[in-house]
Parts: structure tokens; sequence; C-alpha cells
């Protein structure tokens, strides 16, 4: 099977002194609204020593604190060099605790002794989207129709990291907050990938389409699997939730639905394992 149809057409913080400061004991943040971590002073709290890493070397992010144990501040040391050597403006390092962490993380978090409290990254819009990629002959877009669970959405991130994608695009409701959580799933992609939130999602691949891209949705219900496609030039990846799949007027915007290979007696896959699945399809079929 091919192509069914052709597409149409840093700020500034407070510089570290080097040295970690001590402190006393934290107050509690507040939580936020989507139950996936407690906030920052001044914006969200991520953990782990890959988000926290790829934030702190990010010139795109802005750092307010950064909280570490001993080990934590340790295991720091590359990419507080990093940092310094790329002339970052960022705080001083605090050093806590465990049980400060690990009360001011969310129940069960593994936070590997470290945290920061930074600010959202910039917007980015499917019209910015859309200017970046407009001289590019090929890139790959991941679309999510209303994937709701944040280990799902970080964990597609990731993949979209690995596989050269360009975007994930998610719709503003119905989709988790950029929290901890999420960026822990990510293991630091969220730096990487841009996370796009749009509030019509057939509007935008109505864009993506007359921005040259051809939207390829994921379903069961497709006659073609994706290898039986034409996925070179710009592909979008459309992918549904779990149960639910993708919404109807979703699915009448595609250009094309097709599935994935699976059978046996578990006959689909986890929308994070799809997605990783046809990412690289994607990027074997252009190897």
């Amino acid at each position: 099977m091919t192509r069914s149809k052709p597409p149409s057409s840093g700020h500034p913080g407070n510089r570290s002194s080097g040295k970690p400061q001590h402190t006393p004991r934290e107050t509690p943040r507040e939580t936020s609204k989507g139950g996936g971590g407690p906030r920052g002073a001044q914006g969200a709290w991520l953990y782990g020593l890959h988000p926290v890493t790829a934030a702190w070397t990010n010139p795109e992010r802005r750092v307010h604190r950064l909280l570490a144990t001993e080990a934590g501040r340790a295991a720091l040391d590359g990419a507080l060099a990093a940092a310094r050597t790329a002339g970052l403006s960022r705080p001083g390092l605090t050093i806590v605790d465990k049980t400060e962490l690990d009360r001011l993380m969310p129940p069960g978090a593994v936070h590997q002794g470290v945290a920061a409290d930074v600010a959202p990254l910039p917007d980015v819009g499917i019209d910015d989207l859309c200017n970046e990629l407009a001289g590019e002959s090929q890139a790959v877009i991941v679309v999510l129709d209303q994937v709701t669970d944040p280990h799902n959405v970080g964990a597609i991130l990731r993949s979209a990291a690995a596989f050269g994608a360009r975007a994930v695009v998610v719709t503003e409701r119905h989709a988790p907050e950029t929290t901890g959580v999420l960026a822990k799933s990510a293991s630091g992609a969220l730096e990487a990938v841009p996370l796009v939130r749009v509030t019509n999602l057939a509007r935008s691949l109505a864009e993506l389409q007359q921005a040259g891209f051809w939207s390829v949705g994921l379903a069961e219900s497709g006659k073609g699997t994706l290898a039986q496609l034409d996925l070179t030039g710009k592909t979008v990846l459309v992918m549904g939730a779990e149960g639910s799949g993708l919404r109807r007027l979703t699915m009448e915007r595609c250009d094309v639905i097709a599935r994935l290979p699976t059978g046996g007696p578990v006959g689909s896959l986890n929308v994070s394992n799809a997605a990783a699945v046809a990412l690289y399809e994607v990027a074997r079929l252009r190897a």
C-alpha cells in the first residue's frame, strides 16, 4: 500500500557560587491539579537524575532552585560543570536530607536524591513547527488524541527523542499536565522534544497537512500495516487513547488508517509501546 493521496501543500537566574548551601526544613508545596506532583515556588518540581540534568543544561529552561542529597550532588557533577562551561546562569545548589526530598516529592517518587524547581518551557505552537520544518523534506511528528496518562506521554516523548521525532502534539484538555511524573517518565526527553498543546486536534492536523505532512492514524481497523506505507517525507503518526482509540473526527482527518501487525493471545499494545514500534518502523524505512 502506498500513499492514498498526496499532502497539501536561558533565562538569567542567580549565578551559582559553586558552593553547596544548607537550608532548614522545606515547607510543603502546593499539589498540582493534575495529581502529577507538587508545584515549586514558581513552577514545578522535576526529579530524578536524567530529567534534572537535562533541565539544568538546557539553555531554554529557567531553574529557580536545585536540591540534592550529598549522594545526589556527586551524581550532578557533570551537569554542573557543563552548565558552567556553557555560561548558563543557575541558582546555587542546596543540600538536603533524603527525608526532605521524600516529603516534597509525590509518594513513591524515585528522585535519586535530586530535584529542581523549574519554570515552564516556552510554548511551541503548530505554526511554529510548520515554520521550522518548512525547508525540510523529511520529518515525523507524533499526535496523541486524548492520551491522559502522564507515564504514557512521558514514555512516548522518550521514544520520540530516541527515534528523531520533531514534536509530540497533545490536546489542551484530556491530556496530562507537564509535571515531575511526566518528566521522569520522559527521562530527559522533555527538554529535547517539544510537547505541543492544541485546543482543536482536527484543525491542527489540517494545518500540518497544509504544510506538507501526511497523517497516518494507527488503529486496529486499518486495512494495511504501517510497514506497507510510504513513510518517507513529512509524516504525522496519530495515536489514540487506550480503550477508546482515535475519535471519529480525528480518524476522518487522517489521510490513511494503518495498523500494527499484532496478534496472538494479546492483540493490542499499550499506547506508549505502540508509539515506540511505530517510530521504529518509520526510522527503519528511512534508514
